[in-house]
Parts: C-alpha cells; sequence; structure tokens
C-alpha cells in the first residue's frame, strides 16, 4: 500500500502539534457546561455530514478530503490523499478546532486507518491510475498475452531507459513480461522527433526495437516532421507523466501482489528489478 512520506507528514502534522500544544498552554480548563455547546456542535456537524472547517487549513498543503470513516476517541476520521498520490489519514479533534495528519495506533500497535486508506483511497487511486496509463500513447513491447504489465515513460535518447529495456530482456524473451512504453521527448532536441518515428511507424514494437538495437549508433532516426496527432499524444504523455509523479526518465510504473500501482523513478536496482518484473 502506498503510505505518506515522512517528510511530508512531518509538514503536515507539525503546524496543527504547535497549535495544539500553544491552545492546552493558553487556556484553563472549562467545566462540563461550557464545554457542551462545542461537543453538541461538533455532533450536529459530524450527523449532517459536514466536512470541518479546519479541514481547510490542510488543503493547502495538498491534502483532499475522499471520505470519513469512524475513529476512536472522540475523534472524527477522514481518509484522503495528498498531492494527488499519497494516502493519509487526517483526525480532527471533538472540538473541531484542529487536525492531525499522519498514523494513529491501538494499545497493539496496529494502525488504525490502514485497512480503511487501502479500501477507500489506495484502491480506487490505483484502479484509476491503471486506467489512465492503459488509455494513454503507449508501444507494446514482448507479447500480447504476458501475465504481467509493466508501464514505462520512455525517451529515445535516454540511456536510463535502454539499460532498463536491456535488463528486462530475460522478462520479456521468455513471455513473462510485456513493457508498455509511454513515449515522451524531454531529453534532448531531437527527441519529440524520434518518438514521433517509433509512434507514427507501420509497426511502432519493430521501431522501438531498432532505436534499442541501434542505441550505441544513435538510434532511430528521427522525423522531418511531426504530425499533429503524433505532437497531441507526445504533450498527453509528458502531461500524464508528471501527474504520475515522474520528472524524468524512466518512470515506471507496475501492480504489486495486491493490485496496488507501484512507482520507481529510474532504473531499477539489484533486486528491486525482481520488484518490478515479478520472478525469473
Amino acid at each position: 500500500m502506498l503510505s505518506i512520506s515522512p517528510r511530508i507528514a512531518h509538514t503536515l502534522m507539525l503546524p496543527a502539534m504547535l497549535a495544539l500544544a500553544a491552545c492546552s498552554q493558553a487556556q484553563t480548563p472549562r467545566g462540563k457546561d461550557a464545554a457542551a455547546p462545542a461537543t453538541a456542535s461538533a455532533s450536529a456537524a459530524a450527523r449532517k455530514g459536514e466536512l470541518p472547517a479546519v479541514l481547510k487549513g490542510i488543503e493547502k498543503h495538498g491534502f483532499e478530503v475522499v471520505s470519513e470513516f469512524d475513529a476512536p476517541g472522540g475523534l472524527r476520521g477522514f481518509a484522503g490523499m495528498v498531492g494527488g498520490q499519497q494516502p493519509a489519514a487526517a483526525y480532527v479533534t471533538a472540538d473541531g478546532k484542529h487536525v492531525l495528519v499522519g498514523s494513529l495506533f491501538d494499545a497493539e500497535g496496529n494502525e488504525v486507518a490502514a485497512e480503511t486508506l487501502e479500501k477507500l483511497v489506495a484502491a480506487p487511486m490505483s484502479a484509476k491510475m491503471w486506467s489512465k496509463l492503459e488509455a494513454s500513447a503507449w508501444v507494446r513491447d514482448g507479447k500480447a498475452d504476458a501475465p504481467r504489465v509493466v508501464y514505462t515513460f520512455s525517451d529515445a535518447n535516454c540511456p536510463y531507459c535502454h539499460k532498463f529495456w536491456e535488463a528486462a530482456r530475460p522478462w520479456v524473451d521468455a513471455g513473462k513480461v510485456q513493457l508498455r512504453h509511454i513515449m515522451v521527448g524531454v531529453i534532448r532536441e531531437d527527441s519529440p522527433a524520434k518518438a514521433a518515428a517509433i509512434m507514427a511507424a507501420r509497426d511502432p514494437s519493430a521501431a522501438l526495437l531498432e532505436n534499442e538495437h541501434q542505441f550505441d549508433r544513435g538510434g532511430i532516426k528521427p522525423l522531418p516532421s511531426i504530425s499533429r496527432e503524433i505532437a497531441g499524444k507526445l504533450d498527453a504523455n509528458q502531461v500524464l507523466m508528471v501527474e504520475m509523479g515522474f520528472q524524468g526518465t524512466p518512470g515506471i510504473l507496475f501492480q504489486d501482489a495486491q493490485g496496488q500501482v507501484q512507482r520507481r523513478a529510474g532504473l531499477p536496482q539489484g533486486n528491486d528489478l525482481q520488484a518490478v518484473l515479478g520472478p525469473r
């Protein structure tokens, strides 16, 4: 399951923690009668399904609410994602004035929202990501009926894309993996024209192999001009690459054993290659 990075979690949690500390030092405890209106107000909001106003404060940090879930200790739990990429849980205090983002554990050390985040956020997010990849302009490398599909954002001039292509040969040649190259043109000035030469070819898969086999000799010959149709596909591929969280090539995406989409930026190293491509 995708997990929130420590850096993001720290950025989101620290302001709320400081706010809570300042509040506890500045205010004296109130009696039951004084506390009742705030509690009643929060309960009423919960019954109506309204989002607490305090969640607006973390939206600027990239937190997007997906669904509310039951949380312990008088907290309201909200499953969401940060930056459209990382599933995360937010917990709003009973008074509705403060929010914490991160992991909440029970007495046995189990993360309270782990299964909830997978069900409400990670699984739907992975399915949506995979559908977008399937609908993109990709070039097949390997057997059409290979049991494992791996997407990779590739530039025809990228040496690390070429090394990944070479490293994947045992899996691809054995019919175990189908690589789907989502071509982009970002490395050199002629990268878009080389990508266009592959995508516009009568047999794009053969043109891709031509570029890889001749990579050390300059690769495929770039097209002298790029059609509007191919240019549009290249632009869409580059937008998708950024949306998927990559700033360069190769950007690799695959499904793990639980069907969740996993990402790798750059060339997988060592045992990680098997995590991406599966057993040999």
